[in-house]
């Protein structure tokens, strides 16, 4: 099937073109809002030709061309990489995960803004972001009527949509077109105080519409494309994750017999990751039925728990599925697009529906300290490395907030439980869980000195243990303070010491 026959609107068929005529509409210091979360749904095309464009331009020593720009989440090396290659990015928000704009980050040459995902759309709305100049979207097709069939991500489109002076599509063939029907488009969205409650209870309710609406008027260009999304493949579960997924299977069974977890759980939200897709791997081999999902992107784990049944529904915002993972959703997809919702980013995050679902959120750190503060960004204090993401709208709002991690980084040299974190996201406050190879700490109900104790003796790698205890020991004994017990000037000696001899 061409593209063409995917763009069923004739105004819009006049304004087809190259996507090296569409780069030429977008102007040097454009804020530009780019679809794409996880590597899904992004523009392929037209970013490339613009990459190449500001090549050419900054090679004859004008000004230098840069654009900002704003999408979901993470996109790909036709997007982030190739701008960023060419620095032709000004300001990034609110996620990114590629090498070279992280690079660009930290060197200081590319600004950088990171949000909270389900807030982004508000601050646009508010225009703390200021102007949108142009929209740039993927979608799997156009209707009669100029609507749009959102692909394998949502997003923040329909917000860039409603917010840009002009829009350029690219309509990408390779996207299955069964995919029509599986969105959820809510336009009941507002700012306060005009605020009404969001009518959803269960991951599986439709609340919206399955196309997003496009003003015809504001489209000034159409590229037909024909490439897939780009992922990297998952990794096999090592013993590692292997291990920390025993340790939270465990704790669901105990929660259970408890009576504070219902048999099917509560919905499950999961970052992305190896450990992540190995708790799914647990999950679905473990004796759980019926359970549910309401998160931010669709990964492979997921893909066999809805294929087995373990898994009723799943809503997200995105596919993350590694190159087999899109074989298998392509193949099979029948089977899963009566099972799988994709919603925009500030409904798929909202704090209100993570706080009503009771989520069970499940995600990565970097580090966690002795009183369960926890970075999930920042290598050393200072150096970015992908950004907040979502995980804060379900730490902060779910019902359970797990946090999980190797309990030692780069071959041992590093412990991911430090005396205090070089850098907070997650405060101590909404942080319930934290779980490495070595075991989980239940922080739920505990003072801070008995959270550092169950973190030390439950969490810290053996090669770690004593010195951390002996560091809150003389915390303790040092007459400072008892409530959160410090040495300032040792609390952060061990990233020091790390910088500068390449062990904690």
């Amino acid at each position: 099937m061409s593209s063409t026959s995917r763009i069923l609107c004739s105004r819009l068929r006049e304004r087809i073109m190259s996507a090296e005529q569409a780069a030429e509409l977008i102007s040097p210091g454009a804020n530009v809002g780019m679809s794409g979360f996880t590597g899904a749904g992004y523009p392929k095309a037209v970013p490339a030709a613009l990459a190449e464009r500001i090549r050419h331009h900054n090679a004859t020593g004008g000004k230098p061309f840069r654009i900002n720009v704003w999408t979901g989440a993470s996109t790909a090396p036709e997007l982030d990489g190739a701008l960023a290659e060419v620095d032709g990015i000004e300001m990034r928000l609110p996620f990114q995960s590629d090498p070279i704009c992280r690079g660009r980050i930290n060197s200081g040459t590319m600004e950088y803004v990171d949000y909270h995902l389900s807030e982004v759309s508000q601050y646009a709305w508010s225009g703390f972001l200021g102007k949108m100049d142009i929209a740039l979207i993927e979608v799997a097709g156009i209707r009669e009527d100029g609507s749009l069939i959102p692909s394998s991500s949502v997003g923040n489109n329909k917000t860039w949509i409603e917010q840009a002076d002009k829009i350029i599509l690219e309509v990408n063939a390779q996207q299955n077109a069964k995919l029509e029907g599986m969105h959820d488009i809510y336009y009941g969205t507002a700012l306060p105080p005009n605020r009404k409650p969001i009518m959803l209870t269960h991951p599986a309710d439709r609340i919206g519409e399955a196309y997003l609406h496009c003003p015809v008027d504001k489209v000034i260009a159409v590229v037909e494309t024909s490439a897939a999304d780009r992922n990297s493949p998952f990794k096999a579960p090592d013993a590692t994750s292997r291990r920390i997924a025993e340790h939270i299977l465990e704790f669901f069974q105990r929660e259970i017999e408890i009576g504070r977890l219902p048999k099917e759980l509560l919905p499950i939200q999961s970052g992305v990751g190896n450990i992540p897709n190995a708790v799914l791997e647990g999950l679905d081999a473990g004796p759980f039925k019926n359970l549910t999902a309401f998160t931010e992107v669709i990964q492979d784990g997921m893909l066999k728990m809805l294929k087995s049944g373990t898994l009723g529904v799943a809503s997200a915002t995105a596919f993350s599925l590694s190159p087999d993972g899109i074989r298998e959703f392509d193949e099979n997809i029948d089977l899963y697009r009566d099972k799988i919702i994709l919603r925009q980013q500030d409904i798929s995050n909202h704090p209100e529906l993570a706080r009503r679902l009771g989520i069970i959120a499940m995600n990565g750190l970097i580090e966690a300290d002795l009183y369960g503060n926890v970075n999930s960004t920042h290598i050393m204090g200072s150096r970015m490395m992908n950004g907040i993401g979502g995980s804060g709208d379900f730490a902060r709002n779910g019902y359970l907030s797990i946090f999980v991690s190797p309990s030692t980084a780069k071959d041992g040299a590093i412990s991911s439980i430090v005396p205090m974190v070089s850098h907070v996201d997650h405060t101590e406050h909404d942080v319930k869980i934290i779980v490495t190879e070595q075991g989980l700490a239940d922080l739920r109900g505990l003072s801070p000195r008995q959270r550092a104790h169950a973190i030390i003796n439950n969490c810290a790698h053996p090669d770690f243990r004593e010195r951390l205890l002996d560091y809150f020991n003389r915390a303790c004994a040092s007459g400072r303070g008892m409530h959160t017990p410090h040495l300032l000037d040792e609390a952060l000696s061990w990233h020091q010491r790390y910088e500068t001899e390449g062990r904690m």
